[in-house]
C-alpha cells in the first residue's frame, strides 16, 4: 500500500550518502515513495541528513533546514525531520533555535526515523541500498567513527569510536552493488588502514580487498583514506600487483612541520611521513598520492608553514587539496588552543599552497600528452562527456573532457589519448 513520499535531502560526505541511500530502501520497503535531493519536491515528509564536520558545512545545513521550515509553512510539505552529523552534534540547540522541525535525529538512528514513519526495520535490507547518484559508481562505507584524537576533529565527538563492519556484511553488500550494475567501488572510512583492528584485533584491510576481488564484480575499486603510518606493506604489494584497485593512494598528510603534527597529535612525524611517502612511490609505480593539508592551525608559525609549503614543492603531489583550520567545539584544539591564526593569514596560506599545487598539476598533467588511459565516463555537460582516470575520484579531483563530436555512453569504459590539458583538466579523444 503506498503511504505517501518522502524526499531526503543529503548534505556533506559520501558516508552521508550511503546512510541516506540505506534508509531510502528502508522505506521503500514501508510502502512510501522516495525522492532524493528532489528541489521541486510537494509531498508529505521531507528529511534533511546533515553535515556538522565545519563551519561553512554546518551554515549550509542550517540554511537547507531553514528554506524546507518555510516549506513546511507554506503548505508544501507536512513534516520535516533533520537527521545526521548537525543534529548529533547540536541537537538542544537546534530545537531551540528551529522549533519547527517535527523531530531531530542523530547519526546511529536509523530505526528510530523508519519507527517515526510508521516502517519497521527489516534486518534483511540492512545491506542493501537505492543508489542516488549516476549507477557506474558506488560507495561502500566499511567502518563507522575514528579512535584516533587529532586535535583538530570533531568525527570522534560526532560518529564514535571505531566499529568495523563485518566481513559478511560487507561483501554482501559489495555483491548487491555489483549486480545494480556498480563498475567503480569505492570503499570509505574515517580511517581505512585501522579496518579490522576492533572487530579481529588486527589490520583487516589486505584481506577485505582480496576478498572483494574474489568477487570479480568490479573494473576499479578505489580507497578512501588511509592513514599515514603502518601503512601494510601487503597492502602496497595488492595495489602494485593488481589492476582492479586503482592506483591512488589517499593518504591525508595535514602537515609536515614535527611542531604541528604533535600539536595536531597526529601519530607519525615529519621523517616516517616522508618515508611512507617514498615508499608508495618505490613500491607503486605510477601511483597518484592525494593528500589533504590544514592551513593556519593554532600555533602554525610563518616558519612551520614556509616548511610545509617546500615540502609541497619538493614532493610534487599529484593530487592536493588544502583547508583553512577551522576551530571546531568539542575538539582538543578548540578547550585548549588559542585560535591563534587571523583568518586573512589562513586564507592566504591555503592560496599559497593552492599556486604551488597548480604549478605542479599543470606540469605532471604535461607529461600525460599522447599517453593512453583508461577513462570512465561520469555524465554529459554542454558539449563534452566528462570522465576521470583511476588517478582521479568522483567530485574532488580531476577530469578528462571528450567532445561530443564521439558516441560514448555514460558509464562505460574508454581509451582516451590526451591530447591536452590544463592544470587541472586533461582532454581526450578516445582511441
Amino acid at each position: 500500500m503506498q503511504k505517501g513520499k518522502i524526499n531526503i535531502i543529503t548534505l556533506g560526505c559520501s558516508k552521508n550518502v550511503v546512510d541516506s541511500e540505506k534508509l531510502i530502501k528502508q522505506l521503500q520497503s514501508g510502502g512510501y515513495s522516495v525522492f532524493h535531493d528532489n528541489d521541486n519536491f510537494t509531498g508529505d515528509t521531507v528529511i534533511i541528513n546533515t553535515c556538522g564536520f565545519i563551519n561553512d558545512a554546518r551554515e549550509e545545513s542550517i540554511d537547507t533546514i531553514l528554506r524546507y521550515v518555510r516549506e513546511k509553512e507554506s503548505g508544501s510539505i507536512k513534516n520535516l525531520y533533520v537527521m545526521g552529523c548537525l543534529s548529533e552534534r547540536y541537537a538542544e540547540a537546534l530545537r531551540e533555535e528551529i522549533p519547527e522541525v517535527d523531530r531531530y535525529f542523530g547519526v546511529h538512528d536509523i530505526k528510530d526515523i523508519l519507527e517515526k514513519t510508521g516502517v519497521e526495520f527489516r534486518r534483511d535490507l540492512s545491506v542493501s541500498r537505492h543508489l542516488s547518484g549516476p549507477g557506474h559508481y558506488a560507495y561502500l562505507k566499511i567502518s563507522e567513527g575514528c579512535d584516533r584524537r587529532c586535535s583538530f576533529c570533531a568525527i570522534p565527538a560526532i560518529r564514535g569510536k571505531y566499529v568495523s563492519g563485518t566481513f559478511a556484511d560487507i561483501i554482501a553488500e559489495a555483491d548487491q552493488l555489483g549486480e545494480m550494475g556498480v563498475k567503480e567501488l569505492i570503499l570509505v572510512a574515517q580511517d581505512l588502514s585501522y579496518y579490522g583492528s576492533d572487530l579481529y584485533k588486527r589490520k583487516m584491510l589486505t584481506e577485505l580487498l582480496e576478498e572483494l576481488l574474489k568477487l570479480k564484480r568490479f573494473e576499479w575499486i578505489r580507497l578512501h583514506y588511509l592513514y599515514p603510518d603502518g601503512l601494510p606493506e601487503q597492502l602496497t604489494e595488492l595495489i602494485r600487483d593488481n589492476g582492479i584497485i586503482c592506483r591512488y593512494i589517499d593518504l591525508p598528510i595535514q602537515h609536515i612541520s614535527d611542531k604541528m603534527l604533535r600539536l595536531m597529535h597526529r601519530s607519525h612525524t615529519r621523517a616516517e611521513t616522508e618515508a611512507m611517502l617514498n615508499r608508495i612511490r618505490e613500491e607503486i609505480p605510477g601511483a597518484a598520492v592525494r593528500t589533504t593539508l590544514i592551513a593556519g592551525h593554532p600555533g602554525e608559525t610563518d616558519e612551520d608553514y614556509k616548511e610545509l609549503l617546500d615540502f609541497v614543492k619538493e614532493f610534487r603531489f599529484e593530487r592536493l587539496g588544502v583547508f583553512p583550520y577551522s576551530h571546531e567545539e568539542g575538539t582538543y584544539s578548540s578547550g585548549n588552543y588559542e585560535d591563534d591564526v587571523p583568518d586573512d593569514v589562513k586564507s592566504s596560506r591555503v592560496a599559497g599552497l593552492m599556486e604551488v599545487q597548480q604549478s605542479v598539476s599543470a606540469a605532471l598533467n604535461e607529461k600525460l600528452r599522447d599517453q593512453i588511459l583508461k577513462v570512465i565516463i561520469d555524465r554529459r555537460e554542454d558539449n563534452f562527456y566528462i570522465g576521470r582516470t583511476e588517478f582521479d575520484s568522483p567530485e574532488v579531483d580531476q577530469e578528462v573532457l571528450i567532445s561530443t563530436d564521439y558516441d560514448l555512453l555514460t558509464g562505460n569504459f574508454y581509451a582516451v589519448k590526451i591530447i591536452d590539458s590544463t592544470e587541472f583538466d586533461l582532454f581526450g579523444i578516445p582511441v
